[in-house]
């Protein structure tokens, strides 16, 4: 079990951890806004009343008061032989996120769809669909399965993997359906039914549903404001005993974090150091809006598993993803790719051979495009909503916004009656928590981001008279 130190955690509440009146409720605040932003993690062991006493100077009548608060109000539990262990309110049915899956759904005509991280099609897509099928005939006289993928694109990708400083084979890819689905090859071909995934937090919603739904047990460590929390990463690994992590390091989703060469190196040396291996995801590696993003993390850990997709990049609608692997472990993920599908549509990826032979021109203009739909985005939410604080990310398609107070949950519910549809924090954590941030692509059009920013107003006035928030309640999101 995770635990935290006495003075770990009073650096993480601060000198005026108690200066409020009272000083039990003060503190209890304190750790509650710990745990809802993600800081201190569902499942960590606090440290004893005695330590606390002795750590924050406080009686122990205003450490026991402030344990006590928030045993009440759900964020803590006593367990015989673990003491006291963080933890989250539930509802009556005991879920914290909803259990259907993040799955998108349709949204009335009157309603901006918030919920998606992706573009309309790009600007030259219906050409390479064109030149794609003169290349068809060629193929149709074959069966059309092709498990590992047809070699043009191999071949396209290794290409790009090269352009990009990674020496790479051809014979070290696999395309699959959309990189879901290489993650699921990958930790079906690696791991084993119990096993710990290592995962960030926040993190992508469904990567932490897939590792559940394939038996496995995802532990998270923090994403902050200031990037990656490497101390807390260090622990992880010497607790959990984790076999494998998955980490995105370019435009993380949803905090659109970009790792730096020097952090990608230590992370690698860690997890080199615990025998833990690296599955990257690099969904968002082209869309870097105001700099290129480093070499990749696999150039820093050659046992890295890369994880691709052309849907971010392209259009959600080509159902291309790839992994590159080390050479050891490709026909394990091919074996375990094909227990899943028997191969990706052969037009799809003579569309993706296109798209990366014309990629310097297209990519141009998509980045363009992306960077007007930020900028509008980041204008309209300081003009709406000033009290949203956010960094503006140097690529990818998300704006992670912190909330002046824990109403995540119930902005996302009642977002529709002012015409948004949104994600809240806790679907975006493996035990929930992060009730203070609530992601905001910038994937409308740049005309149309004042009118969403309008409506996000409305949505947070209606949230701060709400109710509390019903767990499982929140939209499904892609």
């Amino acid at each position: 079990m995770r635990s935290l130190s006495a003075r770990s955690l009073a650096s993480l509440l601060g000198p005026d951890a108690a200066s409020g009146r009272p000083a039990y409720r003060s503190l209890a605040t304190g750790v509650r806004r710990l745990v809802c932003d993600g800081r201190v993690l569902v499942g960590t062991r606090l440290p004893s009343e005695r330590a606390l006493v002795t750590e924050l100077g406080l009686s122990r009548t205003t450490v026991g008061a402030a344990l006590d608060l928030l045993r009440e109000e759900g964020f803590v539990e006593t367990r015989r032989g673990s003491g006291s262990v963080v933890a989250l309110p539930t509802g009556p049915d005991g879920l914290h996120l909803s259990g259907a899956g993040l799955i998108p759904t349709d949204v009335p005509p009157d309603v901006v769809d918030l919920t998606y991280a992706a573009l309309p099609a790009a600007a030259g897509l219906s050409a390479a669909y064109e030149r794609a099928l003169l290349a068809l005939p060629r193929h149709l006289a074959t069966a059309g399965y092709h498990p590992q993928g047809i070699p043009e694109a191999r071949v396209a990708l290794a290409a790009w993997f090269e352009g990009r400083g990674l020496p790479t084979d051809p014979a070290q890819l696999v395309v699959t359906s959309g990189a879901h689905a290489a993650l699921s090859a990958t930790l079906r071909a690696l791991l084993e039914t119990g096993d710990r995934v290592l995962v960030e937090s926040p993190t992508y919603p469904n990567a932490v549903v897939g590792s559940r739904r394939s038996g496995l047990r995802p532990v998270p460590f923090p994403v902050t404001d200031d990037g990656w929390d490497l101390e807390s990463l260090e622990i992880a690994l010497r607790q959990s005993g984790a076999r494998l992590a998955y980490l995105i390091p370019d435009f993380q989703n949803p905090t659109g974090q970009l790792m730096d060469a020097p952090t990608r190196s230590r992370v690698a040396e860690l997890l080199r150091r615990s025998r833990c291996t690296p599955v990257v995801d690099e969904t968002f590696v082209e869309l870097g809006l105001d700099a290129a993003p480093p070499a990749p993390f696999a150039t820093h850990a050659a046992g890295t598993l890369t994880l691709g997709s052309a849907a971010k990049t392209w259009w959600g609608g080509l159902r291309v993803g790839w992994v590159r692997t080390p050479r050891a472990v490709t026909a394990s993920v091919v074996e375990a790719r094909h227990s899943l599908d028997l191969g990706t549509a052969v037009l799809e990826q003579l569309v993706l051979v296109e798209l990366l032979t014309a990629a310097p021109a297209l990519l141009e203009d998509r980045r363009a495009e992306a960077r007007r739909r930020r900028d509008a985005m980041v204008a309209a939410l300081r003009r709406h909503v000033p009290d949203w604080h956010f960094t503006v990310p140097s690529g990818g398609l998300n704006l992670w916004c912190e909330l002046p107070t824990d109403r995540s949950e119930q902005l996302a519910r009642v977002g529709e009656r002012a015409g948004v549809r949104l994600a809240h924090g806790g679907q975006f954590g493996v035990h929930g928590g992060l009730g203070r941030y609530v992601r905001v692509p910038f994937c409308v059009a740049a005309d149309e981001a004042d009118e969403v920013g309008r409506r996000l107003a409305t949505a947070w006035q209606l949230a701060l008279g709400a109710g509390p928030a019903t767990p499982g309640a929140a939209p499904l999101i892609a």
